[in-house]
C-alpha cells in the first residue's frame, strides 16, 4: 500500500511540476526575462506545495500508525489479554497481523480471527483518514501555490530554502540515528553490567552463555561471560586477514596507478572490484568447502594437528574479500599524488621504484592508512565467513590452526530467534556490541591522528 500511494504522489508531483512551469510561462507572456525565477523553479514550487504535504503525511502515517494501532487493539481486547506476558502479547500481535495480511500465523484460533478482523477494520479506517488528509492538504497547497505564481514571485528563493531545510533534516536524522544507536548500546549494556560484573566480563577467559537457563522450565548450568576469548579470536582473524589484504591491495594499487597501461587499468580495476560485490555467504562456502579442507590436508601432510574449522581459513578468505577495499582506495589516493612530485624525483635521478617508495607512498600515506582502517573495521564486523570457516567455539588461543569465534558471531548467536531482553544471556549481546564499538572507535581515532600528522607534512 505504501508503494502504491508513493507512486500516486510521485505522479502528482510530475503533473504539478509541468503545470507550475506552464503557469509561470503563461503569466510572463513571451518575456521570460520578466520572471524573477526560471519557470522550472515555479514547477518545483508547485511540487513542494501540492505533493510535499501529501508525501509528509504518507511518511508520518507509515511510521506512527503501527505504534498507534497496537495499543488500540490491545486495549480493545484487554480482558482476554490480561494474563498474557510481554512475549505472549508480542506473539499475539504478530499473529493477528499475519492473519489480517493473509500470511501464516504462529497460532490461529477464533479469538485471533476476531482480533484480526477488528485490526483490518481499524487499519482500513486509518488508511481512509490518511488518504483524505493527503488529498485535503494537497488540494489546499495546490490552490495556494497556483495563486502565488506571478512575475515577481521569488520561487527560486522558496525552493532553495526548502532544499536547505531538507539537507539539514537529512544531516539531523543521520546524527540522531548515530546517537540512538550509541544510547541503546549504553542503556542495554548498563542493564547487562548490573547482572554481570564488568571485571568478569572484560577479563574473564571463559565464554559459555549458552549454559544459562533461558526459561523457568529449563535446567541451566554455570554461565560465564568472559570477553577475552572472543576478543582474541576477533583480533587473530583480523590480523590474518590484514596480512593477506594489506600487501595484495597496496601492491595492486601501485601496479594499477603507476605501472599498468591504460588498457590494462581499464580492465584490471573493475575486475578486482568485482570481489567486493560477491556476497559474504559465497566466500563462506568457498572457505568451508575449499580453503579449510586444503589447509587441513596440507597441515596433516606436514604432521600438524589442524582443526576442520580454523582461524587461518577464515582469515585468508576474509583477506581476499577485503582486498578491493584496500586496493581501490589506495589506488585513488596514489593516483591523486601530484605528478610534479614524480617529475621532481625523476629529475633528481631516482628510478621509478625509488620514486614510488620514497615520494609517492609517503605522500599517499594518509589515504592508505584510511583504507587500511576501513578494511580492519570491515574484517572485525564480518560474521558469515567466520561462522562457516572458523566455527563458533570460544577458544582462548593464538594458534591459527584451531577453531575460534568472534564478537559478531556471538552477537548473532545470542540474538537468534525470539528473545526476551531480561536475562544476561541476551543482554550480553549489547555488552559485546558496545565493546566492539569502542574498539573500532579507538582504531579510527588513532588513524585520524596519523592522517592529520602526515597530511600536514606533505600538503
Amino acid at each position: 500500500m505504501f508503494l502504491t500511494l508513493f507512486g500516486l504522489v510521485l505522479a502528482v508531483a510530475v503533473i504539478c511540476f509541468v503545470m507550475g512551469r506552464s503557469r509561470a510561462v503563461a503569466v510572463s507572456g513571451t518575456q521570460f526575462s520578466a520572471l524573477h525565477s526560471l519557470p522550472s523553479y515555479h514547477g518545483w514550487w508547485m511540487v513542494l506545495m501540492a505533493a510535499g504535504p501529501a508525501f509528509a503525511v504518507l511518511v508520518l502515517w507509515s511510521l506512527i500508525s503501527p505504534y498507534l494501532l497496537r495499543p488500540m487493539m490491545l486495549s480493545q481486547f484487554a480482558p482476554q489479554l490480561a494474563e498474557f506476558s510481554a512475549a505472549q502479547l508480542d506473539g499475539f500481535w504478530r499473529d493477528i497481523q499475519a492473519i489480517a495480511g493473509g500470511g501464516m500465523p504462529g497460532v490461529r484460533d477464533a479469538f485471533r480471527e476476531e482480533a484480526a478482523a477488528a485490526y483490518q477494520s481499524t487499519s482500513r479506517m486509518s488508511l481512509i483518514g490518511m488518504v483524505t488528509l493527503m488529498i485535503a492538504l494537497g488540494a489546499a497547497g495546490f490552490y495556494f501555490g497556483w495563486n502565488a505564481i506571478a512575475v515577481n514571485f521569488r520561487a527560486r528563493h522558496r525552493v532553495e530554502t526548502a532544499v536547505k531545510v531538507f539537507l539539514a533534516g537529512s544531516a539531523t536524522v543521520a546524527i540522531l540515528t548515530t546517537v540512538g544507536i550509541v544510547m541503546s548500546l549504553l542503556f542495554e549494556s548498563l542493564r547487562f553490567f548490573t547482572m554481570v560484573s564488568p571485571l568478569d566480563f572484560l577479563f574473564g577467559t571463559t565464554w559459555t552463555p549458552q549454559q544459562m537457563a533461558f526459561r523457568a522450565d529449563q535446567v541451566g548450568g554455570t554461565a560465564a561471560f568472559g570477553f577475552i576469548p572472543l576478543l582474541t579470536g576477533t583480533l587473530l582473524i583480523t590480523f590474518i586477514a590484514m596480512m593477506v589484504a594489506a600487501p595484495l591491495g597496496i601492491l595492486a594499487a601501485i601496479y594499477l596507478s603507476d605501472y599498468a597501461s591504460p588498457q590494462v587499468r581499464a580492465v584490471g580495476k573493475p575486475v578486482l572490484e568485482l570481489l567486493a560485490g560477491i556476497p559474504t555467504v559465497v566466500y563462506g562456502f568457498f572457505a568451508a568447502l575449499t580453503v579449510a579442507p586444503f589447509i587441513r590436508n596440507s597441515g596433516q601432510a606436514m604432521g600438524l594437528d589442524v582443526s576442520s574449522e580454523s582461524a587461518l581459513a577464515a582469515g585468508v578468505v576474509m583477506g581476499i574479500m577485503i582486498v578491493p577495499f584496500v586496493s581501490s582506495l589506495s589506488d585513488d589516493v596514489i593516483s591523486a599524488v601530484p605528478q610534479s612530485l614524480r617529475d621532481g624525483s625523476a629529475g633528481l635521478g631516482a628510478t621509478k621504484s625509488e620514486t614510488i617508495r620514497r615520494v609517492v607512498l609517503p605522500a599517499a600515506l594518509p589515504g592508505i592508512v584510511s583504507a587500511l582502517v576501513l578494511a580492519v573495521s570491515r574484517a572485525m564486523g564480518e560474521t558469515m565467513i567466520v561462522v562457516m570457516a572458523a566455527g563458533m567455539a570460544a577458544n582462548l588461543t593464538l594458534n591459527p590452526l584451531e577453531a575460534v569465534t568472534t564478537i559478531t558471531v556471538q552477537i548473532g548467536t545470542l540474538l537468534t530467534g525470539d528473545q526476551e531482553f531480561d536475562s544476561p544471556k541476551t543482554l550480553a549481546a549489547f555488552g559485546l556490541g558496545l565493546s566492539l564499538f569502542v574498539i573500532t572507535l579507538s582504531l579510527n581515532l588513532v588513524a585520524l591522528r596519523v592522517v592529520n600528522k602526515y597530511r600536514e607534512q606533505y600538503d
